[in-house]
């Protein structure tokens, strides 16, 4: 076991003054992931249940130099999160968190972490299911809430679809804020109406975001709910965040790979080559007719993931293909990459159909904001079941970033008003730390 590090006054240097760390529970692929760890967060575990997406997980952080933190300090587990135990035991046994005690040079302590987040599974709320609410079994809104309890962490982001919003959720939803912040709710296990003191947490908000607003080419509405404990957020401010910037089309961000696609068909020569030029053209039509014309800027519709109980991946239901159609894509499947396209023989599906271009998994990843260097395990339907539950990157980071303002802003505030209580230590004291977390804050770390 590693010690902890210390400062050059020889005394242990706290690791979350100058690092963001975070958990969290129902990764996937690491849509979430990816934007909060753009957002300044740290990963010290993220837990998912699926083979595919932990692998998916594990290749991408063991591989791109921008997640060397997270290769040495968090753990990708394996696993149901009803079994994620974060912390030691009373009884002694170990926490799952085994690389965080290199970073700490202990376990991780309860009040300590700094961000737990998770994209809860969204059946019991999605419009596209049967909306049980608390009666689906899927529902892992109470182990949320229990791990809040266990772990205390300064903040809470919790991401859903937009159905939980729903007037049918509202009591559910109450329920929810009471366990947070205390109020008055009614117990989702027996319909009666109590007092709840609450977790010590203020529910800053519980709103739907939409993605295209975060540059994200796709309508694809979440809500999202952030709370901030209590004696963290005091007399701050949560800003919720606003649009970054205008839609980007369907045709702007698939334009370049799809002829990447077609390009070597064209470069073939031939018959071949023409029918590729045409079909390409009329994608480009299609798409960049949309883009200017359509009110929602030309944005795909919402990328549905799928269930393995349901066949393979398409890109939704009937009303979903025939917005697509309308984007010169062809709703009907996902498309196999060149190499497996060729060995297949499945371009005249792919490519080639009168509907226009199925789109490949990398072009799915495309659609919902995956940087280009995340890659995907498994099969094509595996991987694209990946794409399709995530929550987009871009529109994770604007929500971290703004978790991120509040708890440096509290770790300002809290390091002036110990400066104020004591005479500063030899050499850098609480007002040089708080010093050092404002220039921090100012470049935007």
């Amino acid at each position: 076991m590693s010690v902890p590090r210390r400062s050059p006054e020889g005394r242990p240097e706290r690791p979350n003054d100058h690092v963001l760390t975070s958990i969290e529970i129902c990764a996937g692929a690491g849509g979430q992931a990816i934007g909060l760890h753009q957002a300044g967060f740290k990963h010290l575990a993220l837990v998912e249940i699926d083979p595919y997406a932990v692998k998916t997980l594990r290749e991408n952080i063991k591989s791109l130099d921008e997640w060397s933190w997270e290769r040495e300090y968090c753990d990708v587990l394996s696993g149901d999160v009803n079994d994620f135990r974060p912390l030691p035991n009373a009884d002694g046994s170990q926490a799952d968190l085994q690389k965080s005690v290199n970073f700490f040079g202990r376990p991780l302590l309860k009040k300590e972490l700094d961000l737990l987040a998770g994209g809860v599974p969204c059946p019991p709320f999605s419009h596209a299911g049967k909306q049980l609410g608390k009666d689906d079994e899927r529902d892992l809104f109470p182990r949320m809430l229990e791990l809040v309890d266990e772990l205390h962490p300064r903040a809470v982001m919790i991401e859903n679809v937009r159905g939980i919003k729903d007037a049918k959720f509202e009591e559910y939803r109450r329920y929810i804020e009471a366990r947070l912040q205390g109020g008055r709710a009614q117990r989702p296990e027996t319909g009666v109406e109590e007092v709840f003191d609450g977790l010590g947490y203020e529910v800053c908000e519980w709103d739907v975001l939409e993605a295209s607003d975060f540059g994200v080419p796709q309508l694809r509405p979440r809500a999202v709910l952030v709370a901030i404990r209590k004696d963290v957020l005091g007399d701050l401010k949560f800003v919720w965040p606003t649009a970054t910037q205008a839609p980007k089309s369907v045709f702007v961000a698939l334009k370049e790979s799809m002829e990447d696609r077609y390009k070597p068909y064209i470069s073939a020569g031939g018959e071949i080559a023409e029918l590729a030029k045409d079909r390409l053209a009329e994608w480009k039509r299609l798409a960049s007719l949309a883009a200017d014309a359509r009110k929602d800027g030309g944005v795909a519709p919402t990328l549905v993931g799928g269930s393995k109980k349901h066949g393979g991946a398409d890109l939704g239901p009937s009303r979903a293909k025939a917005a697509w159609k309308n984007l010169g894509v062809s709703g009907m499947g996902v498309a196999n990459g060149y190499d497996e396209g060729e060995r297949k023989g499945s371009q005249g599906r792919d490519l080639f159909g009168s509907d226009g271009p199925m789109l490949t998994v990398e072009q799915a990843a495309i659609i919902q904001g995956f940087p280009d260097n995340w890659k995907f395990t498994g099969g094509k339907t595996a991987q694209y079941r990946q794409v399709g539950n995530a929550f987009p990157p871009p529109v994770a980071q604007a929500v971290g970033k703004a978790i991120a303002d509040v708890l440096y802003a509290a770790r300002v505030r809290d390091a002036r008003a110990e400066g104020e209580r004591r005479d500063a230590l030899p050499g850098q004291g609480a007002s040089a730390v708080a010093d050092s977390l404002d220039d921090r804050q100012r470049a935007g770390v």
